[in-house]
């Protein structure tokens, strides 16, 4: 029987996108869903993600029991669990984004705007880049597209599993038990992302 991979719809990311992104990785069983009951029975669970993240972490919220699914798949249940661009930043503790917005709280740390220290440095952060992994089998040296305005700043060194340079470094990737967060776009990444999704759809951590 095909494992059951859970792709978050809560209306704030390009599901089609890594949909065919995950099936093409190997994922047979992919299952678009909002519905925290099979949330809670899948055996992994990716959380896709773009714009704001208060506007985000909102949409997700306004789904009645959405995220007490989640939280007791991934934290109770040890079902492993990605996160993928503004999904990954959900994870910190709070957003600094049109003011200050609490998170999920999974890693703590929070999610700040790119600093601009040179007038080189263009933001949003846009297109290839190099990722450097940080202690993680999961993450491998490589180029992934990267979109965004804002980086997530964990409190712990422990938990950044790779960095990208952007006019200094920047969080690529977190990780913490079956929890990975990536900021750049697997489904954007080529072969490099493929070859992560696959890596994820057989961890068993």
């Amino acid at each position: 029987m095909a494992e059951v991979t859970a792709l978050i719809d809560y209306g704030a990311g390009n599901l089609r996108s890594v949909a065919n992104a995950l099936r093409a990785a190997g994922a047979e069983g992919v299952v678009v869903t909002a519905d925290p009951t099979v949330v809670r029975a899948a055996d992994r669970i990716v959380l896709p993600g773009v714009g704001a993240f208060r506007a985000c972490i909102q949409a997700l919220r306004g789904v009645p029991g959405l995220v007490e699914a989640m939280t007791e798949r991934v934290q109770v249940g040890a079902a492993p669990f990605l996160g993928i661009c503004v999904g990954m930043q959900l994870l910190a503790t709070r957003g600094i984004e049109f003011g200050t917005t609490d998170g999920l709280d999974w890693i703590g740390g929070e999610v700040r705007q790119i600093p601009v220290t040179d007038s080189a440095i263009k933001v949003p952060h846009m297109g290839w880049n190099d990722v450097a992994p940080h202690r993680n089998a999961l993450i491998e040296p490589g180029e992934a597209y990267f979109l965004h305005s804002y980086h997530f700043v964990p409190d712990a060194g422990a938990d950044i599993a790779a960095m990208t340079d952007h006019g200094g470094g920047l969080v690529a990737a977190v990780a913490r038990d079956t929890v990975l967060g990536v900021q750049f776009h697997p489904e954007k990444s080529q072969q490099y992302g493929l070859s992560l999704l696959a890596r994820f759809l057989a961890w068993k951590p």
